[in-house]
């Protein structure tokens, strides 16, 4: 039989899908958390999974492991590796926007540190070419484009998308979650990840404005070094001007009540 695991990444549709799998409406005794880093992940996210997820998934007999990227067996935090590389252009690790043209930097933060690690995860519980993995996704059925049935043939790995089998949205998705007795998820991503909508970032300097300050600090340091080296200069917004002008307080009455986007990682 296939190993079946699903993909956890904290939020809203994964915890959705472990309350499911909990009430034995759908079939995935294994989840896998990929933590970018302590640094990196939001806090409130690992907070989650910490104290709400991890001892719901115990106390149902699910297994709910977390996994890393890792260099020569050691954890590596996202963060570190992007601070490591703020002056070095092939270094960025994330999608921020390039002045140019507008478009996002290609990136190798979703597959270094959430598809790799549980990848491996998956070869080391079993999963090969010839039998490969059932890997669940929590892709809502309001975020439709984002599934896809295939994956790569290296990753030993099919996915199956029970949110959308069951025609659950995300507004579901958190009645379910409230049902239960659960805490509601926040958004989980990295607190610097430059696919935020404005609206998330808003919220970030409002709710969290130490970690904000900290974003707007890395990309200054970024832009200063990559001022020097000659190289175009970077964003963590698409509107491509310093974070703090993007998201200012002037703008937070206006753009507080607008929808957030869908995060752009596989979890």
């Amino acid at each position: 039989m296939s190993l079946r695991a699903f993909s956890y990444g904290g939020g809203v549709q994964s915890t959705a899908a472990l309350v499911l799998a909990a009430r034995g409406e759908i079939d995935f005794p294994l989840f896998i958390f990929a933590n970018v880093g302590e640094k990196a992940e939001h806090p409130d996210s690992l907070a989650y999974v910490r104290d709400v997820a991890v001892p719901y998934a115990q106390k149902h007999g699910i297994e709910l492991v977390t996994v890393h990227a890792t260099y020569k067996g050691q954890p590596v935090d996202l963060y570190d590796r992007v601070e490591s590389g703020v002056g070095d252009s092939t270094s960025v690790h994330i999608p921020v926007f390039q002045s140019r043209t507008g478009a996002p930097s290609s990136r190798r933060c979703t597959y270094d540190h959430k598809i790799r690690p549980i990848y491996r995860e998956l070869r080391r519980r079993g999963a090969s070419r010839t039998e490969p993995a059932i890997v669940g996704l929590g892709i809502s059925l309001d975020e439709i484009h984002r599934a896809r049935r295939s994956s790569s043939p290296e990753m030993f790995q099919e996915h199956e998308y029970p949110l959308i089998d069951l025609q659950m949205r995300r507004s579901e998705c958190l009645s379910l979650i409230a049902d239960e007795g659960l805490p509601e998820p926040g958004k989980s991503s990295c607190w610097f990840c430059p696919f935020h909508s404005r609206t998330t970032w808003q919220r970030l300097m409002r709710d969290r404005p130490d970690l904000f300050d900290k974003a707007a600090e890395l990309e200054q340091r970024m832009n200063e070094s990559r001022n020097l080296a000659g190289e175009d200069l970077v964003w963590l917004t698409r509107n491509r001007v310093p974070l703090r002008e993007a998201v200012g307080p002037e703008q937070m009455e206006l753009d507080m009540e607008g929808g957030c986007e869908s995060g752009w990682c596989l979890t």
